[in-house]
């Protein structure tokens, strides 16, 4: 029996994550350690996050079918593939990595994988995240920031949700308008979120 979100409805995670194999998006080099539920180094001083904290993530930002989501800090793809599992054909998931090298090698991780509706684009500094494709119903941030970033919030469509770490504590925006509602759920260590 698969797992159920609150309400009895089935929680898509599993069968995404499941779908979108982790060692696929790995160096040759971390592959054996694909199952391990821990962070994985990628090079370049990036990580593979954590499997549960990914789900945990993914949980929070609850994405559905045909949305559009950013995933700001895709790193080896992984979570881009996760959530183009998530949205499907129908939908559109935009990751945005800020360096080169881990951009080729995402792309090519994900053309293996099938594609999808996922897209990898190199980050342009000065520049958080893709404003000239938003609004997104969603944003996925794998990297901790300082304080929470404004012009991320302001590319989520009216009732968008972003899931972002912020000084060790993983918050959920949610936009109203023009206001962010923010709950905090656990701590966790990421790498810098960097401009």
């Amino acid at each position: 029996m698969g797992e159920r979100e609150p309400g009895g409805a089935p929680d898509p995670v599993p069968a995404a994550m499941s779908r979108a194999a982790r060692e696929r998006f790995l160096p040759r080099s971390a592959r054996a350690r694909a199952d391990h539920d821990g962070p994985l180094r990628i090079g370049y001083g990036q990580t593979s996050s954590q499997p549960r904290t990914v789900a945990a993530m993914l949980r929070l930002l609850d994405v559905r079918p045909a949305h559009r989501v950013l995933d700001l800090g895709s790193g080896s793809g992984w979570t881009t593939a996760i959530l183009g599992e998530l949205v499907g054909p129908e939908g559109r998931v935009i990751g945005v990595e800020r360096i080169p090298q881990l951009v080729e090698r995402s792309r090519a991780a994900l053309r293996e994988h099938g594609g999808g509706p996922t897209e990898i684009r190199q980050a342009r500094p000065g520049v958080l995240g893709a404003p000239e494709s938003a609004p997104f119903d969603r944003i996925l941030v794998s990297a901790e920031a300082g304080e929470l970033p404004m012009p991320l919030v302001r590319q989520l469509a009216d009732g968008g949700v972003m899931v972002i770490p912020v000084r060790e504590r993983l918050l959920r925006v949610v936009r109203s308008g023009d206001e962010a509602r923010i709950t905090r759920h656990g701590a966790y260590v990421f790498v810098p979120l960097v401009e």
